[in-house]
């Protein structure tokens, strides 16, 4: 159930931050608002980025390749299909 509890903090999160985003490009916030907003913002990014890698992480250790389970490097096989 964990697993799924942080999937939710990454969508919150990144709903949050669209909402962020769209708060201050709108200009409608003073400074001190738009310094807040600002610093939250790079908070979620920060969370975001770290759900990102772990499930990037997990999902090296689950491909499955012959039966068996083997590590995949995510960046090459994209760089070795842009060659094709």
């Amino acid at each position: 159930m964990a697993k799924a509890k942080k999937s939710v903090d990454f969508e919150e999160a990144l709903d949050q931050l669209e909402e962020l985003v769209e708060d201050m490009e709108n200009g409608d916030l003073t400074l001190e608002e738009s310094l807040k907003a600002f610093e939250q913002g790079i908070k979620l990014t920060r969370e975001c980025q770290t759900a990102l890698s772990q499930a990037e992480q997990k999902v090296q250790m689950l491909v499955e390749e012959n039966g068996k389970l083997k590590a995949v490097d995510l960046d090459q096989d994209f760089d070795e299909d842009d060659e094709s």
